[in-house]
């Protein structure tokens, strides 16, 4: 972003945007009011863009501060360039994987991205200096969240911290997260900040087979109710292929029949 003088004209674009309150802008909007040419409105636009004192969200749509910020660049929060991007596809989202296993402490790790499942994009998104990395999936794996009133009052959507981890093993490949969320897992249960009937629920409803193979056979070990194993297990059918319980290592060492799991966390 280069930083440069702001000119009359730009004075004006804002002024206009701050007595109506608005914090959106669409290529259209300013001819009349700015007396200006559709070329001179897109040129306005993206001179402003590419100086910081404005973000594309996507062609002819763009966010601006409430407030000029005192240096001179500005760029949207995660939730301001989610929420309009969304809103103008008409679309949901949930922020998943890193960022929300960061938000409820399961990792230290801080993202330089965003991770969002949502019904409407696939691939990475920049808008502003928010970078994006959009999973499109079918509507019904949206759904457990955690609407979070950020410190500058947007209102995110998260999923919630046991959607989250039910993730971890559902999308462990993409989020890198096996063997380790067994820990988390483990750690929520202990604590009592996580119920295993909810965890059961969530893992059924949104889980794959190799997400409910492991849940389970994790439960079994931590001796969870018997009716929550009987739950998971009527899920599944009968199979006589194995999964590792930690991907990526060798598939060695004892079988569990019941799960079709390989126990390979031996070494």
């Amino acid at each position: 972003m280069t930083k440069r003088r702001m000119g009359e004209l730009e004075r004006r674009l804002f002024a206009y945007l701050q007595l109506r309150g608005k914090t959106t802008v669409r290529a259209g909007e300013l001819a009349e009011p700015l007396r200006l040419s559709a070329v001179q409105e897109r040129n306005l636009l993206s001179r402003l863009s590419k100086a910081g004192w404005l973000a594309r969200v996507q062609r002819g749509l763009y966010l601006a501060p409430a407030k000029l910020p005192l240096g001179g660049i500005w760029t949207p929060t995660e939730a301001q360039a989610l929420n309009a991007l969304m809103a103008e596809r008409g679309g949901r989202y949930q922020i998943c994987g890193l960022s929300a296993f960061n938000r409820y402490g399961f990792d230290e790790q801080i993202p330089n991205r965003v991770i969002a499942y949502n019904n409407r994009i696939s691939g990475e998104r920049t808008i502003g200096a928010v970078s994006l990395i959009l999973i499109q999936v079918a509507d019904r794996r949206l759904g457990a969240t955690e609407r979070v009133r950020m410190p500058g009052g947007e209102v995110a959507v998260y999923s919630s911290r046991t959607r989250a981890l039910v993730d971890a093993v559902y999308d462990w490949a993409r989020f890198a997260t096996l063997p380790r969320a067994y820990g988390w897992i483990k750690a929520e249960l202990r604590s009592g900040r996580m119920e295993a009937s909810e965890l059961a629920r969530l893992t059924l409803r949104f889980g794959d087979v190799g997400t409910i193979r492991r849940v389970g056979a994790l439960l079994e070990r931590l001796r969870v109710g018997q009716k929550l194993l009987l739950d998971l297990e009527e899920a599944l059918k009968p199979t006589t292929s194995l999964i590792p319980w930690i991907p990526n290592r060798p598939k060695r060492g004892p079988a569990d029949p019941r799960w079709g799991i390989v126990w390979n966390d031996r070494d």
